[in-house]
Formats: structure tokens, C-alpha cells, sequence
């Protein structure tokens, strides 16, 4: 249990972020709380020192926060490679393996953070652990599929539950799927197999180059080898 103030801890996470990011970057823009922080650093730093930065959301939400924050954004169709991606996570153990998508935007941020040259995870210190499973894999799944996809996760040995009045931006249901995650990118490969499942939110294939901890209004800095 992180004893430091959790907000405060997002906030140093998100806004330390803001230090990586250079003149005439494409930056991808995570989802959720602590991604909001970054948004909300990067919207002040474009402003204070004239930054020419383009970005690219991994939600509507995050699109309309940096819209009205006046930053520019875009798309992968203008902009296929990104220099720099910043999003949150749910887990990270370890080897820098993720559990992702507790806001269901996960497709939209797997796909930005595997077009980015550098992906670095913000987080809290609450969501370092030293094994991932304890918070459940979201499974995107067209609406057709549902009760088959749900089927072949319980053959992969999870039990999922639909999520309750969600729908992805994407148009999609999302399921929660709880695992005994033994082997992360074995089984992110297996759910993502499954005819009808869009994309889940274990991120082990395209892992964080850096990951940079809140501990309360402090960060600390994690870089992969």
C-alpha cells in the first residue's frame, strides 16, 4: 500500500514526464488519471516556451482535454511514427512487463505505444508489483463474439466478466478477464489469437524503455536494460 498521498504521486509522475519531451516531437497521449497530469504539464510547457509539438491521442477524452487545453493533435494517418509516448498503467512488474487498459482505452494505446520510438509509463508507486495478475487483463471483443471469446478464456484457464455498461471507443465491449499470469507474453499472444478479441491490456511484447515512479510529490526513475 503506497503510504504517500496517491494524487500527489500521479501528479510528480506525470508532470516529470514533461521533461523528456523536445521541439518538434509527435507525442502520444496516454488515458486516465495520471496521463491527465502529463496532458495538463505539456499543455502549460507549449505554452511557456512556444513548443512546436504535435500530438496523438489514445482516447476521446484525451483528445478533448488537449484540445481545450490547446494543444494540437493529429492522427496515425498524418503521423505513423511517434518519437515519444507517455501513458499510465495499472500493474508493472519487475521486467517491465504491463497490465493496461482499466479505462478500456488499451487498443488505441497499445497500438501509439508500438508506433513510438520511446514509450515511457507513469505511474504511482502503488502499481509496482512484483508479479502481474492482481488487477484483471481487459479483453476487447467485437459485440458479436462476446460469449465465444468469453468461452476460450476460460480454456486458457481466466474467468472473465463483461463490463458492465462500457463500450471502447472503438465500439467494442470490454471483458475482465482475472489469469494466474505465469508467462505474460505467452499469453498476451494466445488471448490475441482468439477470433473476435480486438486487442488486452497485457503489454508485454512492446514494453516501457522507462518507467518514472511518483512517490508522493517525488519521482524516481526505472530505465530498462
Amino acid at each position: 500500500m503506497d503510504r504517500y498521498n496517491s494524487d500527489d504521486s500521479k501528479k510528480a509522475a506525470g508532470e516529470k514526464a514533461v521533461d523528456y519531451v523536445k521541439d518538434g516531437m509527435v507525442i502520444g497521449l496516454g488515458t486516465g488519471s495520471t496521463a491527465k497530469y502529463f496532458i495538463e504539464r505539456l499543455a502549460k510547457r507549449i505554452q511557456e516556451e512556444s513548443l512546436d509539438l504535435t500530438a496523438i491521442p489514445t482516447s476521446v477524452a484525451s483528445e478533448n482535454l488537449a484540445k481545450r487545453l490547446g494543444v494540437k493533435v493529429s492522427n496515425l494517418s498524418e503521423h505513423p511514427a511517434i518519437d515519444l509516448d507517455v501513458d499510465g498503467a495499472d500493474e508493472v512488474d519487475p521486467k517491465y512487463n504491463l497490465i493496461k487498459g482499466g479505462g478500456g482505452a488499451h487498443t488505441r494505446e497499445k497500438i501509439v505505444a508500438s508506433a513510438s520510438k520511446e514509450f515511457i509509463v507513469i505511474v504511482d508507486e502503488a502499481k509496482l508489483v512484483n508479479r502481474l495478475g492482481n488487477f484483471p487483463v481487459a479483453v476487447e471483443v467485437i459485440p458479436f463474439a462476446e460469449g465465444y471469446v468469453m468461452k476460450e478464456i476460460e480454456g486458457l484457464g481466466g474467468i472473465a466478466k463483461k463490463r458492465a455498461g462500457f463500450v471502447s471507443d472503438n465500439g467494442n465491449v470490454v471483458l475482465d478477464a482475472r489469469f494466474n499470469i505465469v508467462d505474460p507474453i505467452r499469453l498476451e499472444k494466445d488471448m490475441n489469437e482468439i477470433p473476435g478479441v480486438v486487442e488486452n491490456g497485457i503489454f508485454a511484447k512492446r514494453r516501457p524503455e522507462k518507467v518514472i515512479v511518483g512517490v508522493g510529490k517525488k519521482t524516481k526513475t526505472l530505465e530498462r536494460e
